[in-house]
């Protein structure tokens, strides 16, 4: 098996501990590399290289030196997109053809951040006060810790990275114990694009061991985190204690609504890609559809039918439609919300298995599942599954669909299909969402800001206003004629 090593101010070391763990192939259920099982004193050595960047050479270039280096990095990317994907794909077990697509997209976050380096611009206050010169100054915070899930690990490390380098700051990356192996490969290409030593440091282990002494160490001024609400929660209370900035991007149970008045094909095809794309396992999946009453048995009839004829798989495979589920515990957990589902009452029209046998490689399979008959107030309504499960509701008007979308602990994202430009304007507005798609779903760019509302999250990824998240603004007042009066009258 391949053995990595924690890659910490440019060079490869062991980990203190002497201690590596195994990451499985979802598939095949069978371990293929080692991973370094860092501690405490890993944490603080790869914090002190950032910080020793911050004062060294990665200060002393120039805003487009930075954005440069990173063009250089989105070049690397997309010549080994390919084998990046591959990692990830055998790290995850999502479909190699959808993860390759991921990798080359994650290019263009490091062209357009690199771009944006030398155009994070200051301004100057026309101030109340005569003799005085003031403007404002945007600097980088400092030191980042990335916290990242098992789900994409290189993309949502790439959220948080791309904006924080734009603004000037270092990296240390904390990936998912199941899904390390891609921040180590990513690794190399800093190497190779020049960046120098400390800006980015991969330290890998288990959230005790090594995930609290980050977010704790003193060094650390901005945690960004994606993954879980229990999790962020947990993160947001130790940060306090320190009073570092923190932006959570957490969990989802996303509106996926459907007019009577909508394009039916394209709704089919939405709510089929808005909860089975990933094989369920991601924050924005449109996990609860509601059905206008008029629709409702039509169009679960057609959901239903292609669920059912969904391709199950090798994610190798390029006819495979939905692969494994990445880790058993989240396997395990998927089943239960199945059986939890039929116990309260929804009834089952397509799915709700769990399958093994030839093609199935180690049997870590969920059938995509679809849930009729499910009231809002049900826990498979209620709770993040983060798997191929989707719970079907009825809604009778306009009014009805916003009570019922919005009748939830989160707020990531929503899906609206109507052909009313006056409906799709009105929803827009009143769907308590930090994104929301109007006749299409799961469309994302690094233009534009992303984030939750409620228990989704704090903060934004994405676009121009997620580089400022990572900048302090430092007001400057410089005297031109200002006489300063005497505060003692001695002589």
């Amino acid at each position: 098996m391949k053995r990595y090593q924690l890659f910490i101010d440019n060079e490869w070391v062991d980990p203190h501990s002497g201690a590596w763990f195994e990451t499985d192939d979802p598939f095949t259920g069978e371990p293929w590399a080692e991973i370094p099982r860092a501690d405490p004193t890993d944490a603080d050595r790869a914090v002190r290289a950032a910080e020793k960047a911050l004062e060294g050479p990665w200060s002393t270039l120039s805003a487009s030196e930075r954005g440069m280096l990173m063009y250089k990095l989105g070049a690397l990317i997309e010549r080994d997109a390919e084998h990046l994907a591959t990692i990830e794909s055998r790290d995850n077990g999502k479909l190699f053809r959808d993860v390759l697509g991921q990798m080359k997209y994650m290019a263009k976050y490091y062209y357009y951040f690199g771009g944006l380096a030398d155009k994070i611009q200051g301004a100057v206050v026309p101030i109340d006060k005569p003799g005085i010169f003031n403007f404002i100054r945007y600097e980088p915070m400092g030191v980042v810790l990335s916290i990242t899930p098992w789900n994409s690990s290189l993309p949502l490390t790439t959220w948080k990275m791309a904006p924080a380098l734009c603004a000037g700051n270092t990296i240390v990356c904390k990936p998912s114990e199941f899904t390390s192996a891609s921040l180590f490969e990513l690794a190399k290409l800093f190497v190779e694009a020049g960046f120098p030593r400390g800006v980015f440091n991969v330290v890998t282990g288990f959230g005790p061991e090594i995930g609290a002494s980050l977010v704790s160490h003193p060094g650390v001024a901005r945690i960004a985190f994606t993954g879980g609400d229990e999790a962020g929660r947990k993160i947001y209370a130790a940060a306090a204690q320190h009073l570092k900035r923190v932006s959570l991007e957490l969990g989802g149970k996303s509106p996926n609504i459907v007019f009577d008045d909508a394009d039916l094909d394209q709704a089919v095809n939405g709510v089929i890609s808005g909860i089975f794309s990933a094989t369920g396992q991601t924050c924005v999946a449109g996990s609860r559809v509601l059905l206008q009453e008029s629709i409702h048995d039509a169009f679960v009839e057609r959901v239903a039918k292609l669920t059912r004829a969904a391709k199950v798989g090798n994610p190798l495979d390029p006819a495979s439609e939905i692969g494994p589920i990445t880790t058993k515990p989240q396997f395990e957990k998927i089943l239960g919300y199945i059986d939890i589902a039929t116990r309260e009452g929804a009834r089952c029209v397509a799915g709700g298995r769990a399958l093994s046998g030839p093609g199935y490689g180690a049997g870590r399979f969920v059938e995509p599942t679809v849930f009729v008959d499910v009231t809002n107030d049900m826990r498979i309504a209620q709770e993040e599954v983060f798997g191929p499960v989707l719970s079907i509701i009825r809604f009778k008007d306009e009014e009805d669909a916003i009570r019922i979308g919005n009748d939830i602990k989160f707020g990531l994202a929503a899906g609206v299909w109507t052909n009313s430009l006056h409906r799709a304007m009105l929803m827009s507005q009143r769907l308590k969402a930090g994104t929301v798609w109007i006749n299409n779903y799961r469309s994302s760019s690094f233009t534009t800001p992303f984030g939750g509302f409620k228990q989704s999250g704090i903060g934004r990824e994405g676009g121009i206003e997620s580089v400022k998240e990572f900048m302090e603004a430092k007001s400057v007042w410089m005297s031109s004629d200002l006489k300063m009066p005497a505060l003692f009258a001695g002589k």
